[in-house]
């Protein structure tokens, strides 16, 4: 499994920066890790009941913390701070971000809910 060698946030445009040791890059908008966030008020607790996250458009994060050498944790500034990300789940997320933004775009239009624009 690959590990991050560099983690770089970029707040003014709401991005973490991932380069990995097999040489993959992925620059991940906040918003994203926030609603693929690893936790179980957003996964639920099984198959099943994940909550859908509303109003992320503008969230940010303000602090990383490593956790061990597997992982780190994300704070964000709606005060979400429970998920863990490990590097496995981070690589994934990069791998499959078309795909899973897109589920993402989807079921919030399925919830009748329209992202906001920002500036």
């Amino acid at each position: 499994m690959s590990k991050p060698m560099n983690i770089s946030l970029h707040q003014k445009s709401r991005v973490l920066e991932l380069e990995f040791e097999d040489g993959k890059k992925f620059e991940l908008p906040c918003e994203y890790l926030r609603v693929y966030s690893p936790s179980a008020e957003v996964t639920g607790h099984g198959p099943g009941q994940e909550v859908l996250q509303l109003g992320k458009e503008d969230v940010n994060i303000t602090a990383i913390e490593p956790q061990g050498n597997y992982a780190i944790k994300l704070v964000f500034d709606d005060q979400h701070d429970t998920g863990l990300y490990t590097w496995e789940y981070l690589y994934e997320l990069g791998a499959a971000y078309e795909q899973k933004w897109q589920d993402y775009l989807e079921r919030l239009k399925t919830a009748g809910h329209e992202r906001k624009k920002l500036d």
